[in-house]
């Protein structure tokens, strides 16, 4: 059972990453002063690789279930589902945003723009904090619902449930 859920949260580093790489892509080119197939092709690519780094490096399952246990809240329900996907997107979103744009920053500079790097950065923290926040909440319970099923874990199974708890 351990190495399925293993597999399921691999599965799901996948998923998550490439959803917010491709739609954190698409928002930031939008954000620009000329939207690029190409440069939303690489923004994507970079950013997918970005997080799957972190997908690796971080368990963002076991950091979200510690802090849905640490403030009491029933796993499953809307109040840890909130908590679950502010703490992902705060892993994720700024590493991604901030890498892509001092990217985009350098290539704009590089052809003469003349911008402050500074509220680039803060306009597409925000936005980005802001899309990030509800895919993960969107996405996060569908994905896993998929992968569980997939997996032939039926929700609210013994693998879904903390240990130590108990049936109500």
């Amino acid at each position: 059972m351990e190495q399925t859920m293993k597999k399921i949260g691999l599965q799901m580093s996948l998923l998550m990453g490439l959803s917010l790489s491709f739609c954190l892509s698409i928002v930031g080119n939008l954000q620009a002063e000329k939207f690029s197939v190409v440069g939303c092709l690489i923004s994507f690519l970079v950013s997918f690789l970005i997080s799957m780094i972190i997908g690796f490096i971080v368990p963002i399952k076991k950091v979200g279930d510690a802090a849905v246990r640490k403030a009491g809240l029933r796993p499953g329900s809307i109040p840890a589902r909130l908590l679950e996907s502010l703490i992902s997107d705060l892993i994720y979103t700024p590493i991604i945003t901030v890498i892509m744009v001092v990217i985009a920053y350098k290539q704009a500079t590089a052809h003469g723009a003349q911008i402050p790097f500074v509220p680039m950065l803060l306009k597409s923290l925000i936005i980005s904090l802001i899309v990030g926040y509800v895919l993960i909440f969107i996405l996060m319970p569908f994905f896993l619902k998929l992968l569980m099923g997939k997996a032939g874990i039926t929700p609210g199974g013994p693998a879904e449930r903390p240990a130590g708890s108990e049936e109500q």
